[in-house]
């Protein structure tokens, strides 16, 4: 059994895997950051100073004035500021994983055509796939 998980831990696929995931991870946070202190900042600016991170909504009659204040208080907030994050990290890491899917697709060889035609077994002449009948020698194709 050992060796069984040995030699299934140090196949290809489950190795690509494993650095795929790692690598995952890492560009996560990258991004992450691209969005919270280089996209963000601008947006906010343009529409009046207001920082995304902060936008919260409180459900209680405690009065806070931020998410991390509300938090450690334990005052229950809806933090939709957060969430706006969030789908600013996702949209831009679902466009640069497109972009790099469709980089690796350009360079992955076209598929080759598809037989439409074989040749006759008795004339040697070609004939469409689904011929029954060679159109020259007039042999059954079965």
């Amino acid at each position: 059994m050992v060796e069984e998980f040995k030699k299934f831990a140090l196949k290809g696929n489950v190795l690509d895997l494993a650095v795929a995931v790692v690598i995952g991870a890492a560009f996560g946070k990258i991004v992450s950051s691209f969005v919270a202190d280089i996209i963000t900042p601008p947006i906010g600016k343009l529409l009046g100073n207001m920082d995304f991170s902060s936008l919260f909504l409180n459900l209680s009659s405690t009065p806070v004035r931020s998410v991390a204040e509300a938090k450690a208080a334990g005052v229950p907030v809806i933090a939709y500021g957060l969430f706006l994050n969030a789908i600013f990290d996702f949209v831009i890491i679902a466009f640069a994983l497109f972009l790099v899917v469709r980089q690796i697709n350009r360079m992955m060889p076209a598929p080759p055509p598809p037989v439409t035609t074989k040749e006759c077994p008795h004339c040697c002449t070609m004939i469409p796939v689904k011929a029954t009948r060679c159109p020259n020698c007039t042999s059954n194709q079965d």
